[in-house]
């Protein structure tokens, strides 16, 4: 098998574990004395609870994750959000800081200037409060003024199972960049920047770093490497003997893909 084609955690039909005192869920069957998948995707296991996540699949929030998503409709004391998922995200009113890091009871001035918060377009990045029972739709907050409209940037789309969970989601970056894995496959990659601080001109330098960021986690996502930031500053590195465009060269992304996975490995990341 060539390397990436091992990176897919579990087939359909491959077994998980021969002990049942495991129970089964999304993406499991019971096949005689052991746990098969019936999906490919990654394995997950929560105390004697195993399940698989499928690759290819619509992402599921759950309570805790951040997210990056983009506005697509302003509705009376409430935004929709586009994150991935299948139905469109709800952010209220009543869940956001105003300017100036103020959170207070929302007025009938606040629901007029709601546009001026957030309009259709606008990418923004919050966190899932609430999921919804009966339908799934996730509902948002940004009770933190880490959260809030980006500024100019790059979005990366890759599947959801590809974002690796942990307690930090937002990367300031030694090279000058800023990278947010967004728990629903939404990757943004752009300058360093503050709530509270206006964002600084772009440079030649700074768009060639987010070029070469944004085209780095491309080539991992496309042979199925698990994101984060240590891989992605390998990554970055290995890539640096190539020039920005030349990383959309097949063969430059296999290369650059295998070479932080096999250090990533070594590593034991």
């Amino acid at each position: 098998k060539q390397w990436y084609q091992r990176r897919v955690a579990i087939t359909a039909g491959d077994v998980i574990t021969q002990n049942l005192d495991f129970m089964k869920s999304h993406g499991t069957a019971l096949s005689h004395d052991h746990i098969c998948a019936t999906i490919a995707g990654a394995v997950y296991k929560v105390d004697k609870l195993v399940s698989v996540k499928g690759v290819n699949n619509r992402y599921r929030g759950e309570i805790g994750d951040v997210v990056v998503g983009r506005i697509t409709e302003v509705q009376q004391k409430k935004w929709k959000v586009d994150c991935g998922s299948r139905l469109d995200c709800q952010l209220q009113l009543s869940s956001v800081y105003l300017p100036g890091n103020v959170l207070r009871r929302k007025t009938l001035n606040d629901e007029l200037m709601m546009r001026e918060y957030f309009t259709e377009g606008d990418l923004v990045c919050a966190e899932v409060s609430d999921v919804g029972n009966i339908d799934g739709m996730l509902k948002l907050h940004m009770r933190s003024n880490k959260y809030g409209k980006l500024p100019e940037g790059v979005l990366i789309k890759v599947p959801s199972v590809l974002i690796k969970r942990s307690k930090l989601h937002f990367h300031r970056l030694p090279c000058n960049a800023t990278v947010i894995l967004g728990n629903n496959g939404f990757v943004w990659v752009g300058p360093h920047f503050s709530p509270d601080q206006p964002i600084e001109a772009f440079t030649i330098n700074s768009r060639e770093t987010i070029a070469r960021l944004s085209n780095v986690i491309r080539a991992l996502a496309a042979y199925g490497v698990q994101l984060f930031d240590t891989i992605i500053l390998t990554a970055y590195d290995i890539s640096m003997k190539y020039k920005v465009k030349e990383l959309l060269n097949a063969e430059v992304m296999e290369h650059v893909a295998q070479e932080s996975y096999e250090h990533s490995l070594h590593q034991n990341l």
